[in-house]
């Protein structure tokens, strides 16, 4: 059996800076490739943001050799004016229309039709996002008005999620997703503008509204008391 085995650092495995350990079966030949092209390749083809982390192990490099070639593709393209942009969004890094062509894209992808949150979408999900974990009927309270029909539209673009229940009432919580953060162009919610001063404490608000354990059903069809003004 001498011989048998290597230690972790025989094997390639990583250090303190985010290498990884042995690379895939099939892939031993990655890491001979040219870092920015295959950064830029694999960046292509996802459809969320991807951590440094990730790219490391993938791609058979360093943490840092990783980071400092994103920030230099990023200075790249800003320099040639790329109508994209590398970003670091959301935990991670993906390519991303350049504002000032974003009418150019949508034009394109709607072709006429109309697909933005509505004025009650934005306001339901600024209170989420101020006020999380927060339940639905704290939002419908500081709204003045029934927000099922808006929260259930929320839930199923993906840019809110449960996340547990209310000790006080059984009520379910919810916040804010990583795709909100996303669409909105944050690393994290503590790069929100401020705007929390101007919303009523969690804690003056009554839950008057007789919310009990059960949570409305994302998947029912809207009724005549949900709010109107959905997408």
């Amino acid at each position: 059996m001498n011989g048998a085995t290597s230690t972790g650092a025989e094997a390639g495995v990583g250090g303190s800076d985010g290498a990884q350990g042995l690379p895939p079966a099939g892939l031993s030949d990655v890491a001979g490739l040219a870092l920015k092209p295959a950064l830029e390749a694999v960046l292509m083809v996802v459809d969320e943001p991807v951590a440094e982390e990730y790219l490391a192990r993938v791609l058979q490099r360093h943490r840092r050799e990783i980071a400092g070639a994103l920030r230099e593709l990023a200075a790249e393209y800003t320099a040639q004016g790329r109508g994209f942009e590398l970003r670091e969004i959301a935990g991670g890094w993906r390519f991303s229309t350049r504002p000032e062509y974003a009418d150019a894209v949508e034009a394109f992808v709607l072709d006429g039709r109309q697909a933005r949150l509505t004025q009650a979408a934005l306001e339901t999900l600024a209170v989420v996002a101020y006020r999380q974990p927060v339940s639905r009927s704290r939002v419908s309270a500081v709204r003045g008005v029934n927000c099922d029909g808006v929260m259930r539209t929320l839930l199923q673009r993906g840019l809110v999620e449960e996340t547990g229940t209310e000790p006080e009432t059984g009520a379910i919580l919810y916040r804010t997703t990583n795709y909100f953060l996303e669409r909105m162009g944050l690393r994290g919610l503590d790069e929100l503008p401020e705007l929390a001063p101007f919303l009523p404490e969690a804690d003056a608000i009554e839950g008057d509204t007789q919310e009990g354990v059960p949570s409305f059903d994302p998947d029912a069809p809207d009724t005549e008391a949900d709010d109107k003004t959905e997408l």
